[in-house]
């Protein structure tokens, strides 16, 4: 197997996942008649790309950022930085901050307390089809 069959492999064509998102949407998998019957120390039998879905993919870890704005410093500002020095945003106050996902802007929000904590009350989501092409 040369390099340019292992790049092919290693990430599925936009269709295919378009194609397994659709699938994924339109129904849920049933557990095959002869799951039932099958020992617990059997194999689960493999499942052919059209018959497994995207089941396979939801124990992923993925990283997930939220973004408040940016700013560009000049290296002598960052070594004089300490406790009360403020750094300015490229970001007005009240606009919406950016939900990244795995350095892939997925969404737009609004910020939150969840108790203690600091939550994203998500008001724009980017749409599945789009999502798939930035995967390219």
């Amino acid at each position: 197997m040369d390099h340019d069959d292992i790049q092919q492999n290693a990430k599925p064509a936009p269709e295919e996942i378009e194609e397994l998102l659709k699938d994924d949407e339109d129904s849920t998998p049933e557990p095959p008649p002869q799951a039932e019957n099958r020992q617990a120390d059997d194999p689960a039998p493999a499942k052919s790309p059209e018959e497994r879905g995207l089941e396979f993919l939801y124990d992923v870890p993925l990283q997930i950022s939220v973004e408040v704005g940016r700013s560009k410093i000049l290296l002598k500002d960052l070594l004089m930085m300490g406790e009360g020095y403020i750094v300015e945003l490229d970001k007005m106050a009240g606009e919406p901050l950016d939900l990244y996902v795995n350095s892939k802007l997925i969404a737009k929000g609004e910020a939150v307390m969840v108790g203690d904590k600091f939550g994203i009350r998500l008001t724009d989501v980017v749409s599945p089809s789009s999502r798939v092409e930035q995967l390219g």
